[in-house]
Formats: C-alpha cells, structure tokens, sequence
C-alpha cells in the first residue's frame, strides 16, 4: 500500500498526526529528500509496524539510490543494536560495564556509502525512536558538528516521532479489527 494512502486512512482520532505528516513530509524545505526518505525509512523499521514499514520502503525506493536505501536499512539494523546496548549502560549503576569492551561488530557505522552526516541523522532518529539518550547525544553532537542546524535536528526527530506514533495507531486499529472480527 502507498505511504500516502495509508496516512490518510487513519482514523479521525490520529487526525493531528495526518497534518503533521503533510506539512513535514509532504511540505519539506528543510532536509534534503535523502535525509528526508532514509528519516522515513528508520523510523518506519523503528516502529516495527509492518504495514508501515512496507509502505517506507515502498515510497523511499522512488527517491532514494539503491544505496542510500540499504544504508538507512542498515541504519536502522545496527542502531536497534546499538540502543540496546548503550542504554543499558546508560542506565545501569554499575561503572564497570562502561569500562569493557562492546564486542559487537558496528562496521555498518563506516561502511553505509552515503553522505556521512545522512547516516547520522537516521542513526538519531532511530535512537529518539528507541529512547538511549547516550546515543541520541552521540549522534546529535555529530551531525551538530558537521553543520546541521538545531532545526534540521528537530525536523528529523518530529518524522520520528509522527511514524512512531502513526505505527502505535496502526497497530492499534488491528487489534480491533481483529477484536471485532472475532465477535
């Protein structure tokens, strides 16, 4: 199913989400469509909604090299990794883990061939998507850094946050079309 279908047969409670939708997608003047699509397709995979999920990739392989698309996939692999691990550091009171080594392979974090500031807004979306604070930092350091503006940090952040909560609505509405088939 099209990405823009979908989005307008959500249900009037999601309405805010629909608008919001248009004027960041559908509107963009801050991002470029790489930055704009690869945001789409991390936090699509993010969600873990399927039904959003296809519809990303359906729509961002119309704008998107076959490389930048297996990049922002990759993107989205190697972060949903990455949060894992880094939050619970983050979070545990125990300092000696900090101090081990990782031991996991993150070759997805040199090797993406696109733009390297591309891959680092994706890998912020998907860590404010998944909540690891150090590696919302990391990232947002970075691509500060590499001269995107605070606007452009918040801009892929709302995508973010917009998919994420379109796939909770998503799934919410097949569980009870489920329920309601099953009366």
């Amino acid at each position: 199913m099209a990405i823009d279908t979908l989005i307008d047969a959500l249900p009037s409670y999601a309405k805010d989400l629909k608008l919001n939708y248009s004027s960041l997608i559908r509107q963009n003047t801050e991002l470029t469509p790489q930055q704009l699509w690869g945001t789409v397709v991390v936090s699509a995979i993010a969600t873990r909604n399927d039904a959003l999920t296809a519809a990303a990739l359906e729509e961002a392989a119309k704008h998107l090299s076959a490389q930048a698309l297996e990049a922002a996939k990759s993107a989205a692999a190697v972060m949903g990794m990455n949060n894992i691990y880094y939050r619970f550091l983050h979070l545990t009171s125990n300092e000696k883990y900090a101090t081990l080594p990782a031991k996991l392979r993150m070759n997805a974090l040199r090797t993406h061939g696109v733009e390297h500031v591309d891959f680092e807004l994706w890998a912020l979306a998907v860590s404010a998507i998944n909540g690891c604070g150090k590696c919302v930092d990391s990232h947002e350091k970075v691509v500060r850094e590499k001269g995107i503006g605070e606007e452009q940090i918040l801009t892929i952040v709302r995508i973010a946050s917009i998919l994420h909560a379109i796939g909770t609505v998503l799934d919410t509405e097949r569980v009870v079309a489920a329920e309601t088939a099953a009366v």
